[in-house]
């Protein structure tokens, strides 16, 4: 397989409302992260930072910026590779020990960190067998209901268990915007991972389902608006909630 240079690696595409989407496009769809980079007047927000095979600070300009705070969605090694590039680094509480001391195990990186996830790989000298996330303590513990206010626009914390323990969305009210992570996307939910819980999940599920959300940007696959978001948080419950 081909490898791709570094200054090739990322993508970028801005969004509205002052919210722009970095890729990794070499990596299949399914285990890209969506990486969010939302602008405020007091400081910028990125919300997970990639696999880490390449830096995203020397190579993305909207990530080098000094003001730019990094917040997880969760731990999973697609979200946090590159959180240690970051002075500000900020997760939920039932997760800040993973940030702080990734394993491969932890992180889900085993077994899922293979060549076959990438369509070319990153530049020498990576090896998948050798991957890893590097540590990263958190400077900042996030909780359920908390307030991330970037001056000019706040967004809220849910805490959003179910496909990991610390998960969390953050739901911008004012414009019915939801940067969701992994708990809702436009693809296979993932619900068997080594710490998911199920019932978790049905109670986040509910939760979220009851916004009145317009714009989903969620940590994988394309954005979606309010009418897919209904339909999915629906056919979840209606599959799992037997309550």
């Amino acid at each position: 397989m081909h490898r791709i240079a570094a200054e090739n690696w990322y993508r970028t595409t801005h969004l509205a409302d002052g919210i722009s989407l970095i890729e990794e496009p070499h990596i299949l769809p399914f285990y890209r992260c969506n990486i969010w980079h939302v602008a405020g007047r007091d400081f910028n927000m990125l919300v997970d930072s990639g696999m880490g095979v390449v830096s995203l600070r020397e190579y993305v300009p909207l990530a080098a910026e000094k003001n730019v705070v990094a917040v997880a969605s969760h731990s999973h090694f697609d979200h946090v590779g590159c959180h240690h590039e970051f002075e500000e680094r900020w997760i939920h509480e039932a997760e800040a020990s993973i940030l702080a001391h990734p394993t491969r195990q932890n992180t889900l990186a085993d077994p899922y960190v293979i060549d076959e996830i990438f369509s070319a790989l990153p530049p020498e000298p990576y090896r998948s067998c050798a991957y890893h996330v590097k540590s990263a303590p958190p400077t900042k513990l996030l909780r359920d209901a908390d307030i991330i206010d970037l001056g000019d626009r706040s967004f809220h914390v849910l805490h959003t268990p179910g496909h990991s323990p610390g998960g969390i969305a953050l739901w911008e009210e004012k414009t019915r915007t939801l940067i969701a992570g992994d708990v809702i996307y436009d693809g296979e939910l993932i619900t068997d991972a080594y710490h998911s819980n199920m019932g978790d999940y049905i109670d986040s599920m509910r939760m979220l389902s009851a916004l009145p959300v317009e714009t989903v940007h969620g940590g994988h696959f394309p954005s979606f608006g309010g009418g897919r978001f209904k339909e999915i948080t629906t056919h979840f419950l209606k599959e799992h909630d037997n309550s």
